[in-house]
C-alpha cells in the first residue's frame, strides 16, 4: 500500500497521509452505522460508555462529539482496523507485531464540532517503548475549513511536554510553551477514505468546525506488540485479544524514551474533552 518514500517521510516527520485507503462501499456502510448511533443518542442525557456528548445535546437535537471504543460498538470498526490494507501499512511503519490499544470516533459536526487542544498521545498512555501511532480515518472530505487534524512534523523526536494543570493531569499543553511548534503544524487533509498516521509522541490538535461540512474522524491507537502500557495490564486475555498481527508477547521491549505519567488523574475524568475542560488555558476558540 505504501512506498519506501512514504515510510521515510513518516520516520522523518512523524506523520503521513495515505490517500483513499477505504473504498466507497465501506465508507457508505460506516456512515449508515454512524447515523444510527447518533440517532440512538436521543435516548441518553449524559455521557455513557458509548457516547461523549457535545454541549447543547438534547433528545430533540442529538449532538455527539465522540463514539467511545467503536471497535467494541459495531463489527465494522473492528473489520476496518484488521483489514489487509491497513495491516500492510502498519507493518511497514511499526513492524510485524501489532496490537490495537484503543479506538474512538471524533465527530466534528458542522458549525459546532468541538476542538481538541494541543497534546501528545504519549502523555495519556506511555509504554515500555514508543513504537506506537494513531490512524486517523477520514470519513468525510477534509480541508482547512472543517477542522482537520493538525500535526507538527518532527516533534516525535523531541520532549514530552507537561500535560498537567494545577498538579493534576489535564490532557493538554500550555499553548504559551509551544507557539513555535503550533506555527509549524500541517493539516492532515484529504478525500474521504484517506488515512493519516501520526507517531504517538507527535504534537497535534484540531480546531472547532465552524464550516457547514461535517468532519468525522475514526481513530485507532496501534502499538507494537512488544510495547506494554506502563499503567499495567489488568486482563491479559483481553490484552491479547487485541493482537492484530504476530504472536503473543510476554517479554516487553524496554527503550530509553522520556515519560511523564498521567497521574494524579484528571480532575474531570472521562474523555480527552472532559480532561481538557479543567485547564485554565486553551488555544482554540469554541463555538458559541
Amino acid at each position: 500500500m505504501i512506498s519506501d518514500d512514504v515510510v521515510q517521510i513518516y520516520k522523518r516527520d512523524g506523520v503521513v497521509v495515505v490517500p483513499e485507503v477505504l473504498d466507497e462501499d465501506t465508507l457508505g456502510r460506516v456512515r449508515t452505522v454512524l447515523a444510527g448511533l447518533v440517532a440512538a443518542a436521543a435516548d441518553v442525557t449524559e455521557h455513557t460508555e458509548v457516547y461523549d456528548l457535545e454541549p447543547g445535546h438534547t433528545s430533540e437535537n442529538p449532538r455527539v462529539r465522540r463514539i467511545k471504543s467503536p471497535h467494541k460498538v459495531h463489527p465494522i470498526f473492528d473489520e476496518i482496523v484488521r483489514s489487509p490494507a491497513v495491516i500492510s501499512i502498519l507493518m511497514r511503519l511499526i513492524g510485524p507485531g501489532l496490537r490495537l490499544h484503543n479506538s474512538k470516533l471524533n465527530m466534528k459536526s458542522a458549525q459546532y464540532g468541538s476542538p481538541v487542544e494541543w497534546h501528545q498521545d504519549w502523555a495519556f498512555y506511555p509504554h515500555t517503548n514508543d513504537d506506537l501511532l494513531a490512524i486517523g480515518v477520514l470519513l468525510d472530505d477534509c480541508d482547512l475549513e472543517n477542522g482537520p487534524l493538525l500535526v507538527t512534523p518532527g516533534t516525535h523526536f523531541g520532549e514530552v511536554w507537561n500535560h498537567h494543570d494545577d498538579g493534576c493531569f489535564a490532557g493538554l499543553i500550555d499553548p504559551d510553551l509551544i507557539q513555535d511548534e503550533i506555527k509549524r503544524a500541517v493539516p492532515c487533509s484529504g478525500k474521504a477514505g484517506s488515512m493519516s498516521f501520526h507517531h504517538v509522541r507527535a504534537l497535534h490538535g484540531s480546531a472547532t468546525n465552524t464550516s457547514n461540512k461535517p468532519r468525522n474522524l475514526l481513530l485507532y491507537e496501534i502499538a507494537s506488540s512488544d510495547a506494554w502500557p506502563l499503567l499495567g495490564v489488568k486482563d491479559f486475555a483481553e490484552f491479547d485479544s487485541r493482537l492484530l498481527a504476530g504472536p503473543s508477547v510476554i517479554t516487553p521491549r524496554l527503550a530509553d524514551v522520556p515519560v511523564r505519567m498521567p497521574l494524579p488523574p484528571a480532575k474531570r475524568p472521562g474523555s480527552i474533552y472532559e480532561n481538557q475542560s479543567s485547564a485554565k488555558k486553551s488555544y482554540f476558540t469554541r463555538a458559541a
